[in-house]
């Protein structure tokens, strides 16, 4: 009896055993406690000189947006709001210049709410530059002009800034799309024209996106701008020394012949400087009409008072360069128009053609004066199509 009680024993204890085993693989340790809620800013707490292009930014990581302040140093709250899914909180409108924010932000969580707070400031420029989106003309373009093939978009800036710092940010796009690039005069100017002239048709946008952007020596970008224009017709007159006469054709088509008596030539030193009365040969661009226009050969360094100089009145007065030269009416010369060469560097047409030719142009379209004496014309002139491409892409800011 005793050996079959211990027997009987040890079973039970075995069996127990089993069960016991059995037992502590089913049960599972406790879940863990949920994270609390965390509130990134962005920018981050402390953080100085913040660009003022960017704007304002909350992200909840294992929570929600419950309530969101970014205040400036005047107490304007910074306007905003949360995405759908409220994990996120953005600005409407860019941190902007010379601010100092103060952010509180209360974040729901599985835990319960928690807070945070952090302040940032913004950078305080010394000044800020803008710039005029202009034609040839340098008057500012608007919205949906239309300019001939010849169309150039310069870009001026009320004061020198850094080239390299500001080309990125001044951006072109065409309709159909055309290769174009940038030359820069100088640290205030910049000129884009594309390789040849524009297509009829093309629309051209025109972006300046400058808000925020460092230019150099303390000097940040006022505002941003965005404008397209559109291409007419292909105006295009060739204006021939050798028979002096101006073919003017649309489209390709040959619409009409002017006969046209162009510069004299030579030249004359008046004080120290040296003037000359050539048609400098070279491709144009019409700047704008003016009827009348006063002609002062004083605005050029030529006394209206000596026996060159003049000052008169002239109708239906055609600009294609920035020292004076206009296609323009002139009945006194109508003698030599066609045969002699007798004004001082203009295109001398009849009273006939020159209204014509007043009617059919528009700032844009081509003037281009071939086989004429002088220097070549030159881009502070008008002359940016007489630029060879190669040269035109070395004035970029980015080679």
């Amino acid at each position: 009896m005793g050996l079959r009680r211990r027997e009987l024993l040890i079973g039970f204890a075995g069996a127990g055993g089993l069960a016991l085993t059995a037992c502590s693989q089913d049960r599972k340790p406790p879940p863990p406690p949920p994270p609390p809620a965390v509130i990134r800013f962005d920018p981050p707490p402390d953080a100085q000189n913040v660009g003022a292009r960017a704007p304002a930014k909350v992200t909840i990581t294992n929570g929600t947006v419950r309530s969101v302040e970014w205040i400036d140093e005047t107490g304007r709250p910074l306007p905003g709001g949360p995405a759908p899914d409220h994990r996120t909180w953005i600005s409407s409108e860019p941190l902007g210049y010379g601010h100092t924010y103060t952010a509180k932000v209360v974040a729901q969580g599985a835990t319960g709410d928690i807070t945070a707070t952090a302040t940032c400031t913004t950078v305080q420029p010394d000044r800020l530059v803008d710039v005029s989106l202009c034609s040839s003309n340098l008057n500012e373009i608007a919205e949906n002009d239309t300019y001939g093939t010849g169309f150039v978009l310069v870009a001026h800036f009320d004061e020198p800034i850094d080239r390299a710092a500001a080309e990125p940010h001044l951006k072109v796009t065409t309709v159909p799309a055309v290769t174009g690039a940038w030359y820069w005069l100088d640290d205030q100017n910049a000129h884009w024209r594309p390789e040849h002239y524009h297509p009829p048709g093309t629309k051209i946008t025109a972006a300046a996106e400058f808000f925020g952007i460092d230019l150099g020596d303390g000097a940040f970008g006022e505002r941003d701008q965005r404008i397209t224009v559109n291409i007419g017709a292909a105006h295009v007159a060739i204006a021939d020394d050798d028979t002096k006469q101006i073919e003017v054709f649309d489209n390709g088509v040959l619409v009409r012949t002017m006969p046209t008596s162009m510069g004299r030539g030579g030249t004359a030193v008046i004080g120290d400087r040296v003037l000359s009365f050539w048609t400098r040969p070279g491709v144009y661009t019409v700047l704008d009409r003016k009827d009348p226009v006063m002609m002062d050969s004083a605005t050029y360094g030529l006394p209206n008072t000596s026996g060159l100089g003049y000052r008169t009145s002239i109708n239906k007065a055609v600009r294609i360069s920035h020292d004076g030269i206009y296609v323009h009416e002139l009945a006194e010369t109508v003698w030599a128009q066609g045969n002699t060469d007798v004004s001082h560097g203009c295109l001398n047409i009849s009273p006939d053609d020159a209204a014509w030719f007043y009617d059919f142009v528009v700032p844009g379209d081509i003037v281009e004066v071939r086989n004429t004496g002088g220097d070549p014309l030159d881009i502070w002139q008008n002359g940016d199509w007489t630029i060879a491409w190669p040269d035109w892409l070395r004035g970029s800011a980015r080679t």
